[in-house]
């Protein structure tokens, strides 16, 4: 799913799962190439880099930015304390809570995004589940769903 800034819908693809992310960013921006010709940057899932995203940069010339998770094993708190001991020997102000990487929940940049509106999309009852038998269909559902969205957004306005 290919979503703008705001979270709208640009472009849709649903394909097999035997088709790898690599190559599923290929099957999304080919087709639309004419038609996003002001497209000049994307934030791609960690799914994405490697030939997905060499063919993005070399063909389409936009640039393109893997967002990756934060490692999943902290940093032991007896090795923050010594690295700050060090600095402190070289005459640096370090307080060795603030070298440990934030536990629990963390918003990764534009990431929320497109899972916002994975969000809006799982509200129509029938996209809350996978019932399609073609991907065309699951295609289809995907715009009528942000067309009401939009609609309904456009009314209140």
């Amino acid at each position: 799913m290919l979503v703008d800034t705001e979270s709208l819908v640009l472009e849709v693809r649903v394909h097999s799962a035997e088709v790898p992310d690599e190559d599923g960013i290929r099957l999304l921006l080919e087709p639309a190439r004419d038609r996003l010709r002001r497209l000049w940057h994307l934030w791609v899932d960690a799914g994405y880099q490697g030939r997905g995203r060499r063919w993005a940069e070399e063909v389409l010339g936009v640039s393109v930015e893997v967002v990756r998770k934060p490692k999943k094993k902290p940093l032991p708190e007896k090795v923050a304390k010594v690295w700050t001991e060090e600095w402190a020997k070289e005459g640096k102000e370090v307080n060795w809570q603030r070298v440990m990487p934030p536990r629990g929940f963390r918003v990764l940049p534009r990431r929320w995004v497109v899972e916002r509106t994975f969000a809006w999309i799982c509200h129509n009852r029938r996209m809350a589940k996978d019932y399609e038998r073609l991907c065309a269909t699951a295609e289809a559902f995907v715009y009528a769903a942000m067309t009401r969205l939009m609609v309904r957004r456009l009314a209140r306005a």
